[in-house]
């Protein structure tokens, strides 16, 4: 994977602080390039994340999924697939 845009990582945790108030969810202590989407800290399901790749992609200007799906685990993943272009 490429190196992290810090630009688009900081896109992507202030989208999740959003989508955490908007549904009135806790947000973790932590949140960083760390933090897990899926079974970890985030209290989101599969598609409370498939919704936020819609934002992302409105908000980052691209889909890097166009193509098909790609794995990721963590915040950090996700911000290195949104870095590469």
């Amino acid at each position: 994977m490429s190196a992290v845009n810090s630009d688009v990582l900081d896109v992507i945790i202030e989208s999740l602080r959003e989508l955490l108030a908007q549904k009135n969810f806790p947000v973790p202590a932590t949140l960083d390039a760390d933090t897990v989407f899926l079974h970890g800290e985030l209290p989101i399901d599969s598609l409370d994340l498939a919704v936020f790749l819609l934002v992302l992609e409105e908000k980052i200007g691209h889909d890097p999924f166009r193509e098909g799906f790609r794995s990721f685990v963590t915040v950090g993943d996700l911000a290195a697939i949104y870095s590469e272009r």
